[in-house]
């Protein structure tokens, strides 16, 4: 559906839609570009910005090559393949795992990222069930032969209810359901990219965490108030009052992937956060629910 990049070893898939200044977006664990085709966002977006998606390695149809895949390593990637396109400033939104790259990105070239909008993100280490029940297919050896055997078969029989999870308290919408390519998130080589990043996303946290008061460009925090997957008062909540140059906004009634159900408010959220000026909204905490 896109084109590709060669970047740092790694083969990139990418799509480019509509001109203007730059929107990057950065998909979750265990997703891919669809996931931002699929809820709109792209299509709309497009009417008025340049609108660039990726692969995160691993997924959709990029390349994954054996090595640590942090967030700041993605970081680098992506830092690199912005400059192939010849992108030197760019609003940036990052969803769920992806929040962690569009930070690190931040954070390793702020010159690069004019302002960040975090959506349904994870930010402070807390102890978390998934990531020991996702994580074994990461692991060299045991993990490869899971993977092209008895992982697809759980993957496939746990999609379902993974879903609806990622969609509650609302119901999965029906075009999510009729157009995201499911069968791809169940592939041995995405099972392997979204298992390391289940293993790595504490760790990534214990990290990160240390650097957020060092972000100085605009940043919106919006999530869906009944989040299921990432609790909103100890994550995004938590991130807000750390930022004092923060918007923070919670969606009523909606979880995970509030993208899909409110697409107007992202849109929205994304348009007020480009049109800022940093030294204009510095110390001006702004909270929406």
């Amino acid at each position: 559906m896109g084109r590709f990049l060669d970047v740092d070893g790694v083969r990139l898939h990418y799509i480019e839609r509509g001109q203007g200044d730059p929107i990057v977006l950065i998909h979750g664990n265990g997703t891919m570009i669809q996931d931002f085709t699929v809820s709109g966002l792209v299509d709309r977006l497009a009417t008025r910005y340049r609108v660039i998606v990726f692969d995160r390695p691993g997924y959709g149809y990029s390349s994954r090559p054996r090595q640590l895949w942090t967030p700041r390593t993605h970081a680098k990637l992506f830092q690199n393949a912005l400059g192939q396109l010849g992108v030197e400033q760019a609003v940036v939104l990052g969803h769920s795992w992806g929040t962690l790259v569009a930070v690190a990105l931040a954070l390793e070239c702020p010159s690069l990222v004019r302002s960040l909008v975090l959506a349904s993100g994870y930010y402070y280490p807390t102890l978390r069930v998934d990531t020991f029940l996702f994580s074994p297919p990461a692991v060299p050896v045991i993990g490869d032969a899971m993977r092209h055997t008895i992982s697809p078969l759980i993957a496939r029989a746990m999609l379902p209810g993974l879903i609806k999870q990622m969609f509650a308290p609302a119901e999965v919408p029906e075009r999510f359901e009729r157009k995201f390519p499911k069968e791809m998130m169940l592939r041995p080589s995405q099972l392997r990219a979204a298992a390391e990043d289940a293993a790595l996303m504490t760790p990534s946290v214990m990290e990160l965490q240390h650097h957020y008061r060092e972000l100085q460009m605009p940043v919106t925090i919006i999530t869906g108030a009944d989040d299921q997957i990432a609790d909103v008062g100890r994550q995004s909540e938590r991130l807000h009052r750390e930022l004092p140059q923060s918007e923070f906004i919670a969606l009523s009634g909606l979880g995970h992937m509030m993208h899909h159900l409110a697409p107007d408010a992202v849109i929205n959220a994304v348009e007020r956060t480009a049109s800022k000026v940093g030294d204009e909204i510095r110390g001006r905490p702004r909270a929406i629910v």
